[in-house]
């Protein structure tokens, strides 16, 4: 075997001799909250959320249309064109006007 520019010889293929090597799984996102935003981009969302130790207001209400989801993250933006960049840890629910969609590969 040649070695790579990393000064290391490359390991080769595991499996058992004389069966076809087993495919790669398809991706599949897993039902997590950032997910199902991600899915349902472009939809009017009410986001209710809870800051704890804030004196100037513990809870708030955010509406607005979803733009992008992340790991973390939530962006809404108003028709007014104000955005939200939205912190999930502070997310308590969130309720939409219509239908929600959801895929969950395990229904």
């Amino acid at each position: 075997m040649k070695m790579n520019p990393y000064g290391y010889m490359p390991m080769p293929a595991q499996g058992v001799p004389g069966q076809p090597a087993t495919p790669p799984r398809p991706v599949v996102e897993e039902s997590y909250i950032e997910n199902i935003f991600r899915l349902n981009r472009g939809k009017m969302v009410t986001v209710y959320t809870t800051f704890e130790n804030n004196k100037e207001w513990n809870a708030k209400v955010f509406r607005g249309r979803i733009e992008a989801a992340g790991r973390d993250h939530l962006i809404l933006s108003e028709p007014s064109g104000k955005r939200y960049l939205i912190p999930l840890l502070y997310l308590d629910y969130a309720t939409f006007d219509g239908e929600i969609a959801y895929e969950y590969p395990y229904r």
